[in-house]
């Protein structure tokens, strides 16, 4: 882990925690924050470690995953670019991590003080209630993931994310590249590693999908929506 440069006032700006602050208050948040390169499979904290700082993903992805008593891996979450992790914690009693995270390759973050930042929403009323509006779209995101996890099966959840990795307004036969490995997938979705196989081989088959590698070309977007 290594320390990187730090970003622009219009770059933090862009990330929805801080949209609803002035420039005093980003100054204060810049002159606590840590930026970092981690290599792939570089762990960041583990599941139980005292919580300090949450993050923003510059580049890369981070895994955020759970170890059963027999020691598999389940992954809660894959962050992406763009996407924050763990300022949840802010609002909690116990500030300890609650998962385990994990550099799938290498990537840049940036963190920041939970302390410092939660101070800052007691001296602002608007900016609380910026971050509440802001916090709350993102809560019905999830609410439909979880929807995706417990109404649909195993089929349904895979095509969904397929059509998920489409640039917005694709309506023809086009290209996508999984980044992340098929194994990470399959377990953010719940599926085991074989059935997710089984089930780009069957759409392949049905000539709905084809599959080179981690590439994998959407041929018929209107049967995979009808899957749905």
């Amino acid at each position: 882990m290594t320390n990187s440069h730090l970003p622009s006032k219009e770059e933090l700006k862009s990330i929805y925690l801080f949209e609803g602050l002035d420039d005093k208050q980003l100054d204060t948040v810049i002159k606590s924050m840590l930026c970092m390169t981690l290599a792939a499979k570089e762990r960041l904290f583990d599941f139980g470690d005292t919580a300090e700082r949450f993050y923003y993903v510059k580049s890369g992805q981070i895994k955020l995953f759970r170890l059963s008593e027999n020691g598999d891996e389940k992954v809660i979450e894959i962050i992406r670019e763009g996407e924050t992790f763990a300022e949840a914690i802010m609002f909690m009693k116990k500030n300890i991590y609650p998962v385990n995270s994990q550099a799938i390759m290498a990537s840049e973050i940036f963190s920041f003080d939970m302390q410092i930042f939660t101070e800052l929403l007691h001296d602002s009323i608007d900016s609380c209630f910026n971050l509440m509006a802001s916090m709350s779209k993102r809560l019905r995101l999830r609410v439909e993931d979880i929807n995706n996890l417990s109404l649909q099966d195993a089929t349904h959840r895979l095509v969904d994310y397929l059509l998920q990795q489409l640039p917005e307004g694709v309506e023809e036969a086009s290209e996508i590249h999984l980044n992340t490995p098929k194994s990470i997938i399959a377990s953010q979705l719940s599926i085991q590693p074989e059935t997710f196989s089984r089930i780009l081989s069957r759409l392949s088959k049905k000539e709905m999908i084809s599959t080179h590698g981690n590439t994998i070309t959407l041929m018929d977007l209107q049967r995979l929506r009808d899957v749905l």
